[in-house]
């Protein structure tokens, strides 16, 4: 690029950002050379501009809330375990989700735009070493489980992982380090959610440093919006793919594939369907499933009434029982809806602690919320699709989180639930697992989903599995 051309691209730039109040964005402009100006000059044009006066309007100076309805009901869902009267309708369900799958017209999606700072590791949290015995990292199991299921149906299953600016480049590394744990390069496809600029409280948008914009990954919902503008909603309809498995990359006991829920889904020509566990309690911090004018929709945790929360059955059960565990099925065409008119899922404020640079060019770390991030919610976009399904799953079996370094859904919960699936597993089949006098399994044991990827699959391979003793440690691979 010539120095006119740089000129003249920063002249439009200046016009541009005059016009809704963001010119301090050039306010170093002298002081760059010419390749931090182009830079500087790219993050502006990649800003939505036209959006920015509205976003200030409503969520920097305004309240920026979504009005919580204010007449609504418990959700109707699939129980984990079907009553005789719906019992052919599962097994339909079964059936159609396999056949899906074994025409190829299934993707994986993981979200892995974490980093596992929380757990007090250095590096993109799908690379958190979580199996009890071989010490797997989170993409190992699910890639594992995504091998296995291929296999199984004797098709291709792509796998689409969304990393951030945080972790992208890192997370490539890890998978070209690892060949692809064991998949075809060509059926994974790696890519970065979208951002949004951070905005102080008077409504100008940060610096992080003098030729760079502060921004922030812009939420779970995001991850709609990626699938659309990085090209893999392209890619999909390229391959045949009808359908999305959706998954976050914290849980290592997710069913990657799971044809009961795909069939339910696809059945019921369900846009987006989710999957549900019973609620441990009134207040657990997760979102409630609720009708809401006809459509499923998710009132978070802090929004929902403490009188509605408590309210309970006749026999005893809370009507709101149903938390939201971000485990759904997407058909291609509704992701392509959401993003045809441009993106439609709903904004939320978040007043965060956001460093910046201040008018003099020092970088400031706030110890108070200084000011404010903009996010979308994937669950926003279950009440735009006309149809949706929720299939209960049992929290033991399919819900592990590992979120923090001790305590509640830390690593040591996680892994004492895998061991603990993986002895139910091999008690179902016949096997005797020894249990302490508390009933916990007296032994360590990993089951590799090349050993079993379902429940039932150890049934045919018990005399794969060595008698099991006090102490031991048994891996099925």
């Amino acid at each position: 690029m010539e120095v006119m051309d740089l000129q003249q691209w920063h002249q439009e730039a200046k016009k541009r950002l005059h016009k809704i109040g963001q010119e301090h964005l050039l306010r170093f402009w002298d002081e760059l050379n010419d390749i931090q100006k182009t830079d500087l000059l790219c993050q502006i044009d990649r800003l939505e501009l036209e959006r920015i006066p509205e976003w200030v309007d409503n969520y920097v100076h305004g309240e920026g809330t979504i009005e919580i309805p204010q007449d609504f009901e418990p959700a109707p869902y699939y129980p984990a375990q079907p009553p005789l009267e719906r019992k052919e309708e599962y097994e339909r369900a079964h059936i159609a989700g396999e056949k899906l799958l074994r025409e190829g017209k299934v993707a994986g999606f993981v979200v892995a735009g974490g980093q596992g700072t929380r757990l007090g590791f250095d590096g993109p949290k799908g690379n958190f070493p979580i199996s009890p015995i071989k010490k797997k990292t989170l993409f190992q199991i699910f890639a594992e489980g995504l091998l296995a299921a291929r296999n199984r149906f004797q098709a291709e299953i792509p796998w689409y992982i969304m990393t951030s600016p945080l972790n992208n480049e890192e997370t490539i590394e890890l998978f070209e380090k690892n060949e692809y744990y064991g998949l075809p390069r060509e059926d994974v496809l790696i890519f970065q959610q979208g951002t949004n600029p951070n905005f102080a409280f008077d409504g100008r948008i940060f610096l992080s440093g003098k030729h760079t914009i502060a921004k922030s990954p812009d939420g779970h919902g995001g991850s709609l919006k990626a699938l659309y503008t990085s090209g893999a909603v392209s890619d999909m309809r390229d391959r045949g793919i009808e359908q999305i498995s959706y998954w976050q990359v914290d849980n290592p006991l997710i069913h990657v594939m799971d044809p009961l829920f795909i069939g339910l889904h696809a059945q019921a020509e369900s846009g987006m369907s989710s999957k549900t566990l019973k609620k441990s309690g009134p207040l657990e911090k997760v979102g409630n499933f609720c009708m809401v004018d006809g459509r499923i929709t998710v009132i978070e945790y802090s929004d929902l009434p403490d009188e509605q929360a408590y309210r309970k059955k006749p026999d005893g059960s809370l009507v709101f029982e149903l938390g939201s565990i971000a485990i759904h099925m997407i058909s291609v065409a509704f992701v392509e809806k959401l993003n045809r008119h441009g993106f439609a899922l709903p904004i939320h404020k978040a007043v965060k602690k956001i460093p910046y640079l201040d008018e003099e060019g020092n970088v400031i770390e706030p110890d108070k919320p200084s000011g404010v991030k903009l996010e979308t919610f994937v669950f926003d976009a279950l009440p735009m699709s006309k149809k949706s399904i929720i299939l209960e799953t049992i929290r033991s079996q399919e819900f592990a989180p590992v979120k923090n370094a001790t305590g509640t859904d830390s690593a040591e919960v996680t892994h004492h639930m895998m061991i603990d699936r993986a002895a139910d597993w091999l008690q179902r089949a016949g096997i005797t697992v020894p249990r302490t006098k508390d009933g916990k399994p007296d032994c360590v044991i990993e089951i590799a989903p090349s050993f079993a990827l379902y429940p039932d699959d150890v049934k045919s391979k018990i005399d794969q599995v060595p008698p099991i003793l006090p102490g031991n440690w048994v891996y099925l691979a």
